[in-house]
């Protein structure tokens, strides 16, 4: 009898191990919608149609590297759906994929969508659902304000961050400088047009010489570039998004007024602006980056370019290897991948803003040399260096040192 009361004994004891280790293995793995044993779910926005369509390209640059990483095994066993909608750059079409995304395709966070009106208005309404609104394409300085919007992040350098830097170039090297500047009339042209004004300081109002806006409904900018030319400006501020970049770059030219062009960041791209507009026309044009530039035989041995071009070549052929969007597509879907594998099995939305916002000198190597993202509780802006450039015959030329310019939320 007692060797059979010690068989029950063990056999219960046993049972309660294993109870107790499947407990605690469950108790290891957290979800939330969106997110299961297998899957991870993660909506995107993009205007694969509209006037800025020429972005779309990043969106479709994401779609391929998510399926290498699927091909690999996924990320800690679980394989990324990517599901991504076109708003065609139109905020009421954002609101109307965002709802859609979270509350009908049930996906853990929206990830990189693209714009700063569209991502302005879905702004309240992802904080006030608790989604995370994570490495929004856009520059706006809104984006670094974790203690109102705790569930929005930026990625890129913010827009009046780039904007101060020209300025303060232009402070040293062309004081006297008389400045035009054609901005984009929405949030992403004043925060641009805001930096510039920052950056010169009392300097501002006698420095530039006219502000004209135009809008994304408008088919062509030239009137507003002959605008510009009849103030007898030296210095062209162009803060356009690529197709109307493009069109300022060949205006220019077709009526030979030739000032120091600035060329925002957004439009620096030598496949989908530059080379459109013609390289001819597009000589010694200045913008900045921080990002490495296909066109530059400076990296062709470089072991991150090499990787970039490898994946290009097997799951995106049909992409645009000049276009700035790939680049900028692969080096924001490999930092996203970096923080799901931090999150380990505690996909929970909680904890992927708490991985985003514990980012330390982490590096995507198309990121240039000295560049770092850095991220916090308190800084919710990834990249915040930048190194100016000057475009050559086919390709931009670095110039100066590496410069950081945080501008708070």
């Amino acid at each position: 009898m007692p060797a059979v009361i010690g068989k029950f004994a063990a056999a219960s004891l046993a049972l309660a191990l294993i109870a107790a280790t499947t407990s605690t293995a469950s108790a290891q793995k957290k979800y939330d919608t969106g997110a299961t044993d297998t899957e991870i779910k993660i909506g995107n926005i993009m205007p694969y149609s509209g006037p800025a369509s020429a972005y779309g390209i990043i969106g479709r640059t994401e779609a391929a590297y998510f399926k290498k990483i699927n091909d690999e095994g996924g990320i800690n066993g679980r394989k990324i759906n990517f599901i991504s909608y076109d708003d065609g750059y139109s905020p009421p079409k954002t609101v109307e994929q965002a709802r859609k995304l979270v509350e009908s395709d049930e996906v853990l966070f929206i990830f990189n969508s693209l714009g700063t009106p569209p991502n302005s208005a879905i702004h309240k309404y992802m904080n006030s659902k608790k989604v995370p609104q994570l490495f929004v394409a856009t520059g706006a300085t809104k984006w670094n304000d974790p203690k109102d919007f705790p569930w929005t992040m930026g990625w890129q350098p913010n827009y009046q961050s780039e904007t101060q830097i020209y300025a303060k170039w232009l402070l040293k090297n062309k004081p006297d400088a008389k400045i035009a500047v054609l901005f984009q009339n929405d949030d992403y042209g004043k925060d641009y047009l805001k930096g510039l004004k920052d950056g010169l300081g009392a300097k501002a109002a006698s420095m530039i010489v006219m502000e004209e806006s135009y809008e994304t409904s408008e088919p062509t900018i030239d009137n507003h570039i002959v605008k510009l030319k009849s103030t007898g400006a030296d210095v062209f501020m162009n803060i356009t998004t690529p197709k109307f970049a493009a069109q300022a770059i060949k205006k220019n030219a077709e009526i030979g007024w030739k000032p120091l062009h600035f060329l925002n960041n957004v439009s620096a791209s030598v496949g989908s602006v530059l080379k459109p507009a013609g390289f001819e026309n597009a000589q010694d044009i200045i913008s900045a980056d921080y990002l490495k530039d296909v066109s530059d035989p400076e990296w062709n041995n470089d072991p991150g370019m090499k990787d970039f071009l490898a994946f290009m070549t097997k799951y995106f052929p049909e992409g645009d290897k000049l276009d700035h969007g790939t680049i900028v597509g692969y080096g924001v879907a490999q930092t996203l991948v970096q923080v799901l594998k931090q999150c380990g099995d505690d996909l929970t939305r909680a904890n992927i803003m708490k991985q985003a916002a514990n980012l330390k000198n982490y590096r995507t190597e198309v990121l240039l040399p000295g560049i770092q993202i850095n991220t916090s509780a308190t800084d919710f802006a990834p990249i915040s260096q930048l190194r100016l450039e000057r475009f050559k015959g086919e390709k931009w030329e670095l110039f100066g040192d590496v410069i950081s310019a945080d501008v708070g939320g």
